[in-house]
């Protein structure tokens, strides 16, 4: 590979990788904002207030205009399992590049 061609071609590495650092970096930002609010949202799911409320939705006791995801019972349960998966897959990529000397 001739240097021009290879300089060209770490440019563009630069260029993509400074683009993917900065939109990791702006959805952490955006992530750890969210922690008291997933932490709030984790803890509703599996306390008794929350099966109060599923209950009183059932019971048709809740206004039908209220938005209530939050009560069905795949919504919250899909998040936590993203969630973990999301967390494992940030632990794989960080151990991996540890490994790598990247960090």
């Amino acid at each position: 590979m001739k240097r021009t061609e290879r300089i060209e071609k770490m440019e563009q590495a630069l260029d993509a990788s400074a683009i993917a650092v900065k939109r990791l970096s702006e959805a952490m930002d955006e992530y750890e904002g969210a922690q008291k609010a997933i932490k709030s949202l984790f803890d509703y799911y599996g306390s008794s207030l929350w099966m109060q409320d599923y209950e009183a939705d059932e019971a048709g006791r809740l206004p039908k205009e209220l938005k209530r995801g939050v009560l069905s019972e795949d919504a919250v349960y899909d998040l936590i399992t993203e969630h973990r998966e999301l967390m494992a897959r940030l632990s794989k990529a960080v151990t991996a590049a540890l490994e790598k000397n990247m960090l």
